[in-house]
């Protein structure tokens, strides 16, 4: 249990950490880019769509966090099985695949295996927690009926 608890804790720490950290780089962003335009000229050549694209795929990021944030909180609460959960998941679908939109469009400025990568990855994600809402949802229902079952 002592472990368990520790584990709790540091899971915790990690999505705080995440999420405001991630929220501070979004708004940091021109700066980060102006900065690291000296070594890429990409980020000059495109300074405003970088920072317009990045800014929104990191905004969605923060999104998926802030969900993910909550959806622990039931589980620490022990009560993970909860509508509220279900459209958490559909939420972080949706904010999945918006990132391999957004990301897909950056592949106009400049294409990179990491790009790639990402807007694969996020479209998977977003298969992925499309289809665990579901499981979510049915896990509900039954547990309802099971409630009104005793």
């Amino acid at each position: 249990m002592v472990k368990e608890d520790k584990i709790t804790k540091i899971t915790k720490f990690i999505l705080d950490i995440m999420f405001y950290s991630g929220s501070l780089i979004c708004f940091l962003l021109p700066f980060i880019f102006k900065f690291a335009g000296k070594w890429y000229p990409t980020f000059q050549t495109h300074y405003i769509s970088m920072c317009v694209l990045f800014f929104i795929s990191g905004i969605l990021a923060v999104f998926i966090i802030k969900e993910l944030r909550k959806m622990f909180q039931t589980v620490m609460n022990e009560n993970c099985f909860i509508e509220e959960n279900v459209k958490s998941l559909k939420k972080m679908a949706k904010y999945s695949l918006g990132i391999s939109i957004v990301t897909s469009i950056r592949l106009w400025i400049i294409v990179t295996p990491a790009t790639l990568i990402i807007i694969l990855v996020f479209f998977i994600a977003g298969l992925f927690s499309q289809v665990l809402s579901k499981v979510f949802e049915q896990a509900v229902q039954y547990k309802i009926e099971n409630d009104l079952t005793i």
